[in-house]
């Protein structure tokens, strides 16, 4: 189930994570501003009671740095109007969930807020990336026995 945004993009209301891993413990995060008591730390506690609070002038930043390229999806521009509980953002740059860009760096910004208000409130982040692939697949098959015994590393 999706809904689309005042500027096009997707937000998936109820996504299949299934086939994803959360990605967020592999990153270092840090952010643009925050209150005292409410840091970087409490968008990732796994606690909907607790948040981020920004403190400063806009944009309010997060910022998500992998210490080696991992495959995300696309990023795309969404405009929230009053959210409530979670929000999932499908990254995907097209209808096709297989395309993978690979990153070092993913940030969120907080351009505007809601009444002109000042200061972001975000309780929870989660990165979700494809699982790695241990063994790639092959394009074509062998014929002979020969070679066939040969295929597999052990």
């Amino acid at each position: 189930m999706s809904a689309e945004n005042p500027d096009g993009a997707e937000i998936v209301t109820n996504p299949d994570l299934s086939e994803m891993r959360e990605m967020s413990k592999k990153a270092a995060w840090s952010v643009s501003s925050c209150k005292p008591g409410n840091g970087v730390h409490l968008l990732r506690d796994d606690n909907v009671e607790t948040y981020w609070q920004s403190d400063g002038v806009q944009p309010h930043l997060v910022n998500i740095q992998f210490q080696r390229k991992v495959k995300l999806q696309e990023i795309k521009s969404v405009e929230l109007v009053e959210p409530t509980g979670w929000t999932y953002i499908s990254l995907c740059p097209s209808e096709s969930r297989e395309v993978f860009v690979q990153t070092f760096m993913l940030q969120l910004a907080v351009l505007s807020n809601h009444q002109n208000g000042r200061d972001t409130h975000i309780r929870q982040v989660k990165v979700y990336g494809p699982y790695p692939n241990p063994v790639p697949l092959q394009e074509f098959q062998f014929n002979s026995l020969e070679f066939t015994m040969y295929s597999n590393l052990r």
